[in-house]
Formats: structure tokens, sequence, C-alpha cells
């Protein structure tokens, strides 16, 4: 196995007991990578617990074909098959159904946007997927990409979210500060009037946090230590 492809199946191993452990992908959930230097990505099998081995990252090939790895691919691999075809910037994707995220597409009183400094990653919006079933066919992984669009994530109605990023560590701390960021705006709507920050304001914030990849060295580092076995 090439040297890169061991480092990133180890990424997503880590990745994936650090999102388990948090409570992000108990039984419901799946995260993919792209291999360097290839047209091929792994993205973990179905039905995996919070024990993971290098096996359980199945292997699949520019056509969504399996071409390694042990196990059943997941219901809604369409979700990681479509997004790479159209989105070639991103080399990484998570779903998951993280609850309060889940909320905001159901409520009609607001709307999830940034309400803190980590929350404006997503300052360039967050696109609804309106079908809550299942993205279980190429014509539904198609949908969710075109709702998906340009964004780094998108929520789905009455169902859970995905997001991308240029890495692992970028999506995973997408996924986490995601979530973070609807539990405070939730906590914030309880209270009263949320105060959303201003679009200019998230924007530049975004671009600074972008920019120094803090956010980013910071979630890996707590993914390094809580990913062991």
């Amino acid at each position: 196995m090439p040297s890169t492809e061991a480092t990133l199946i180890d990424k997503c191993m880590k990745a994936w007991r650090f999102l388990y452990r948090r409570g992000f992908i108990e039984g419901f959930g799946h995260i993919s990578a792209r291999i360097p230097g290839t047209d091929t990505y792994m993205l973990t099998r179905h039905s995996l617990g919070r024990i993971i081995v290098p096996d359980d990252m199945l292997v699949y090939d520019a056509a969504g074909r399996q071409i390694g790895g042990k196990g059943d691919q997941p219901g809604e691999a369409p979700i990681h098959h479509e997004i790479y075809k159209t989105r070639p910037d991103v080399h990484s994707i998570i779903h998951y159904h993280g609850m309060h995220a889940t909320a905001f597409t159901v409520s009609g009183a607001h709307t999830l946007k940034p309400i803190h400094l980590m929350g404006t990653l997503f300052a360039d919006g967050l696109p609804i997927y309106d079908d809550p079933r299942l993205v279980n066919s190429t014509e539904r992984g198609v949908a969710l990409a075109k709702a998906l669009g340009p964004h780094r994530a998108a929520l789905m109605r009455a169902h859970g979210s995905v997001v991308t990023g240029g890495d692992v560590e970028e999506c995973v701390t997408g996924a986490f500060f995601l979530e973070e960021n609807a539990h405070r705006a939730y906590l914030a709507c309880t209270l009263g009037q949320p105060r959303w920050m201003d679009e200019a304001e998230a924007k530049a914030a975004a671009e600074e946090l972008i920019r120094s990849r803090g956010p980013m060295r910071r979630v890996w580092a707590m993914v390094e230590i809580e990913g062991q076995e």
C-alpha cells in the first residue's frame, strides 16, 4: 500500500473515532477522502461502529465502482459519488445527522447562519436540500450535489448535513463547527431574538480563519488525541 494511501486511511480512521465518540455518527454517517494523485477515493463501509480497521475503508474508482476494502457500501454512497464528480476542489466529505443543525431545517422561524466566530466558516451560506429521503440513488445524489453547489456544506431537511473540505482535516473541522454553531444558535433562539453575525463581518472573519488554518490545526489536534484506538 503506498505511503500516501496508508496515511490517508490513518487520518480517516482517527476522524471516524473522533466523530463517533462525540456523538456525530453513532451508527449513522460516513466519511470519505480522495486518494492523492489518483481518480479514486475511499469511504467508510456500511454499519460501522466505533471500532474501525483499514479494510473498513472501501475504495471506489471515478465511476463509483468498489475496487477495494471489505464490506458493503453505505446506502447513501451516492452522496459521495456525485459530489466528487462535480466538485474537483473537494477532497473529503462527511455526512452525519447532527441534531442541532437538522433542527434548523424544520423550523419556520429561523434560518441557520453564523452566530459565532467559528461559525463564519459557513459565511458563504448553508443551502437546504429539501428532500428528506435517504440519498440512495444517483438521481438523489445529483440533486444533493446541485443543492450544495459551491458551498462548504448543505443541510438536508429533516435528515442531516453534508460537509466538504479540501482535506480530511478541513472537513472534520467543518463538521465540528457546523454543529457547534447550530447549538449556539439554538440556545440564542431560546433566549429571544438571536443576533446573527453581519454578512460582511462574517465573510471577513471567515477569510482570516481559512487563510491562517488555525481552526483546522486546533480541531485536528483534538482528533489526534481523541481519535486513538
